[in-house]
């Protein structure tokens, strides 16, 4: 199956507010296991998969909750939120029956393996999952920004963000009636148009590595496989 889709390696990011569902915190089971549906799925044709979860749906460490918290520390916060996230994608999907290991950038070996770049290409080599937590192990770093640097780390063939819509809009599209959704785009004119589809740090060190990044709603039911196919509706940043 490999050889009909359009990448051989990916990263998928995702939100943690992805995770959510309906609720305004923390887990959906429901939306969680379809979300793992969608990365069996696509591991069952063949492709490898790492993955980076974000934790909004359980801590921001920017947000007005946070605002008594320093900034450092709240950081960190964030990136143990992404730790208990990753965990959870990992049960789900090996009760699927997919072979999983989550990597944390901050040491906490008795939950999880510490980030090594040579195991986690070995990981996906041999069919595994790889699940990267914890950020770049960094403050002042964002989710985004460590799923650009694991895809150039991990030679990915593209970063797929899967969002709460369909690609890259001029404006809001739950917002503004006549939001225009772009179909492709170069890393400069996202920069430019101050899209805010990633941070700019993500952005510029995708571009630097020549690693494409499609955006995609991550709620279009076989949306994930379309877009690692080359079909569906999404918007290509390269």
């Amino acid at each position: 199956m490999a050889s009909e889709t359009k990448y051989r390696r990916i990263l998928l990011k995702l939100s943690g507010e992805g995770l959510m569902g309906d609720r305004e915190f923390g887990l959906d089971p429901e939306t969680m296991d379809r979300i793992c549906s969608e990365v069996s799925d696509v591991h069952r044709d063949g492709i490898e998969v790492c993955l980076v979860i974000g934790a909004g749906n359980i801590f921001r460490g920017i947000s007005g909750a946070a605002a008594a918290i320093e900034r450092t520390t709240a950081d960190y916060m964030g990136m143990l939120a992404t730790v208990i996230n990753a965990l959870a994608v990992q049960s789900v999907l090996e009760s699927k029956g997919i072979p999983t290991r989550v990597q944390s950038a901050i040491p906490m070996t008795t939950v999880c393996e510490p980030y090594i770049r040579r195991r986690a290409i070995r990981h996906m080599e041999k069919g595994r999952v790889v699940i990267f937590a914890a950020g770049t192990g960094n403050p002042f770093f964002t989710t985004d920004t460590a799923a650009a640097l694991r895809a150039v780390e991990m030679g990915c063939d593209a970063l797929l963000k899967g969002t709460q819509v369909d690609g890259v809009y001029d404006a809001d599209p739950k917002t503004a009636e006549n939001a225009q959704r772009y179909e492709s785009l170069s890393y400069d004119e996202v920069i430019a148009k101050n899209l805010r589809v990633m941070d700019t740090s993500a952005i510029a060190l995708a571009r630097e590595n020549e690693v494409p990044i499609v955006v995609f709603s991550i709620h279009d039911a076989g949306g994930l496989r379309q877009v690692v196919q080359g079909e569906g509706t999404f918007t290509t940043i390269e």
